[in-house]
């Protein structure tokens, strides 16, 4: 027992040293990913666990032999871990009020704002499964392209009472590094919070590789924004303002509907649709494709190596072109519309340098707010689960788009010495 409890206790270690001190070199990236993202979206959790399991192996005579002493040594470093992990994640609520009323074109405000949680209560924060309330109705497998293909079917989240009229609309892209992931496994946090204040929330599917082959996958997103542009009425939207959002490949993907919104060759068949958004949220988005090392950092040969086989199916080299035009940072112009970017320090997957590039030139260009928030001890898809650092993004990223929509719509916004600016 006192062995097992040894393996145990370093078990639960190696967990909270990858969240803290991720490795971000390829073969080991997605390794210290695999590891770290629980830990470092639920160390509560993990930190009664630990508590729980070591009580009833002590209890079982593991600290009978040497081998339990040191174990329980690691399980108090452990400790020591969970308690930096989970401070550092309640940090994320300051990182973004700062991200906020730094933005470019002046602090994000607005009258009115309700900042008390609708949807993410820290009763939801405590079970972290961010499973739907009764107070939501999913419409499910709408098909926005006309073809029955599954990949060409979106939900429809909206409240049930009082039914949304005329309300914000946000549009939701999966990741899955474009060969993979579903509609209904990323951004849910978000998505529920802005249902339960009245927005209408759209997760849609697309083509996937290897079977689909780029750029079928910004075609379908682009598919999928013309018919919520033309339908979303029908469900209680307002088509007159429509956000775009998403999570690593679906970061890429919102960006580039965003700053692509007269790329043509990207709406065959469909080029009479409006395929304009009026915001844009990117979480950990591969803002580059090309792997240039003065944009990218080291991104290692998996991402060009996944692109050139499953995705482009043809390499960087003898199609340069094609990869620039996929590259959200080379798309950015002056017309961007205001953008919420975030992105975590501890990211294994995607590198920071990704983020920070593509933010300084959007920052260099655009007429449009631009808010940044690098959100310390942050894995990748930080936003998946119903945390504590999940919790302080969402309401950020809600106060963000009911500004963008005020300001759109030609409402006042208070000065900042009018309301304190932030999420409290």
């Amino acid at each position: 027992m006192s062995w097992a409890f040894f393996g145990v206790s370093v078990a639960y270690a190696v967990l909270v040293v990858s969240a803290l001190v991720p490795v971000r070199r390829d073969p080991f990236a997605v390794i210290s990913f695999a590891l770290g993202w629980i830990p470092g979206e639920a160390p509560l959790q993990l930190g009664l666990l630990v508590v729980a399991s070591t009580a009833a192996l002590a209890a079982n005579g593991a600290l009978e032999d040497w081998p339990g002493w040191v174990g329980l040594a690691f399980v108090a470093l452990t400790l020591a871990g969970v308690v930096r992990l989970t401070m550092v994640a309640q940090g994320a609520r300051a990182v973004v009020s700062r991200a906020l009323a730094g933005a470019t074109g002046g602090p994000v405000t607005v009258e009115g704002f309700d900042p008390d949680p609708q949807w993410i209560r820290w009763w939801r924060v405590a079970l972290a499964i961010p499973f739907r309330g009764r107070g939501i109705r999913c419409i499910r497998n709408i098909d926005y392209w006309g073809d029955d293909n599954y990949r060409h079917k979106l939900d429809i989240l909206v409240r049930r009472s009082p039914p949304p009229v005329g309300a914000g609309v946000l549009v939701y892209i999966h990741g899955g590094a474009w060969v993979s992931g579903h509609k209904r496994q990323q951004g849910v946090p978000m998505m529920h919070e802005l249902a339960r204040r009245g927005w209408v929330c759209v997760a849609i599917n697309y083509r996937l590789s290897p079977r689909g082959i780029w750029p079928a996958h910004i075609v379908d997103c682009k598919r999928a924004v013309g018919w919520v542009r033309e339908h979303i009425a029908e469900y209680g939207g307002d088509p007159g303002f429509i956000a775009v959002s998403g999570g690593s490949a679906g970061g890429h993907l919102c960006s580039l509907v965003a700053l692509t919104p007269d790329e043509v060759g990207w709406q065959p068949g469909f080029e009479h649709m409006d395929t304009r958004v009026d915001a844009c949220v990117p979480f950990y988005g591969v803002y580059d494709v090309t792997g240039a090392p003065d944009r990218s950092g080291a991104y290692g040969q998996g991402l060009p190596d996944l692109l050139a086989r499953l995705v482009m199916k043809v390499s960087l080299d003898d199609d340069p072109h094609l990869f620039a035009l996929a590259s959200p940072d080379q798309r950015v112009t002056t017309a961007a519309p205001p953008m919420f970017v975030l992105h975590g320090t501890n990211d294994s997957l995607v590198p920071l340098p990704v983020a920070r590039h593509f933010v300084d030139q959007l920052r260099s260009v655009s007429r449009a707010p631009v808010v940044y928030a690098e959100l310390p001890g942050a894995q990748h898809a930080f936003d998946v689960m119903a945390s504590i650092r999940c919790r302080h993004t969402t309401m950020g990223v809600v106060r963000f788009l009911e500004s963008m929509r005020a300001r759109a719509a030609g409402g006042v916004l208070p000065s900042p010495a009018d309301e304190e600016v932030g999420v409290r």
